[in-house]
């Protein structure tokens, strides 16, 4: 089956790919199968007994991947649901994020797939708001990195949206970040920044730098992206006014969420965080079925 309308808006309406959804969802089936089937509910259910099953988180937290948790449902045949909350709310714990009838077959192999994403992503969207929550007051947005599990970036960043964060680039293609080894294959931070503005002169462009002195030298080679490594707090705050309002400033490296406040106030524009979608703990979902 292919997935309902309504599904597909809501999957085009938070910039998401109908087609990659529809097919994690399947692989994540198939995958549970293994080409065979559920031996537990086929011995223990009847095939045409019917039953309800909810969607509550057991902490509290920000609710990510509610598409992706609906796809799953409808790739094992269950259409009947009522969304409780959105991705992006805040919900405390015990509440009902979603409901669903269906076949209690159906029900069962939806179950792991479906809790595995939505525990996931909306892990990814807590932690987000977290920094998100840590760096209030200021006008630092925090962003992501490509530091995603393979296959699931476009969720992990969308959980990231979710959670009030901003995406970094998705691909290697779509900007240029200059870093440490592309400046010794180059001979030089300039030298790799020129490069790059002649072979892509369209694509944006940012640069790492580990120094003040390449700063410096970055600067005044035209760079309007800058990403100052494992910088302390007065280097950064030293960072922002060497700039001066010249160029956008990330912070990477040696943050945590304890100093996030910190380094916001020093005045860079972004604060890296790869933890976000590579140290994110599950939010604890669970899925409690009611027979009718």
């Amino acid at each position: 089956m292919t997935l309902s309308k309504s599904l597909i808006e809501l999957i085009n309406s938070v910039g998401l790919s109908v087609e990659n959804i529809e097919k994690l969802a399947r692989t994540a089936i198939d995958e549970d199968l293994d080409g065979a089937t559920d031996v537990t509910s086929v011995a223990t259910i009847p095939e045409e007994q019917f039953a309800v099953a909810q969607f509550q988180n057991r902490n509290s937290g920000v609710i990510a991947g509610i598409p992706i948790l609906c796809a799953v449902l409808e790739v094992c045949g269950v259409t009947d649901y009522k969304i409780a909350h959105n991705d992006g709310e805040f919900v405390p714990a015990n509440s009902l994020i979603l409901s669903a009838r269906g076949k209690t077959h159906a029900l069962l192999l939806a179950e792991r797939s479906a809790l595995n994403f939505l525990g996931h992503l909306s892990g990814i969207a807590t932690i987000t708001r977290s920094w998100v929550d840590a760096v209030a007051g200021t006008n630092v947005a925090i962003r992501d990195t490509r530091k995603t599990t393979p296959g699931l970036r476009e969720l992990e960043k969308y959980a990231v949206r979710a959670g009030g964060g901003v995406n970094h680039r998705f691909s290697l293609a779509d900007a240029a970040l200059i870093k440490d080894n592309h400046v010794l294959a180059a001979g030089g931070v300039v030298e790799a920044y020129k490069l790059v503005k002649t072979k892509f002169p369209d694509l944006p462009v940012e640069v790492e730098v580990d120094s003040l002195q390449q700063l410096h030298e970055v600067i005044e080679a035209g760079a309007q992206f800058i990403l100052l490594d494992n910088m302390s707090i007065a280097e950064c705050r030293a960072a922002v006014e060497i700039v001066a309002g010249r160029a956008k400033l990330e912070a990477s490296g040696g943050l945590i969420i304890n100093n996030a406040h910190a380094y916001a106030e020093t005045g860079v524009d972004y604060l890296a965080v790869g933890a976000l979608t590579h140290s994110a703990p599950v939010l604890d979902i669970g899925l409690d079925l009611r027979m009718e």
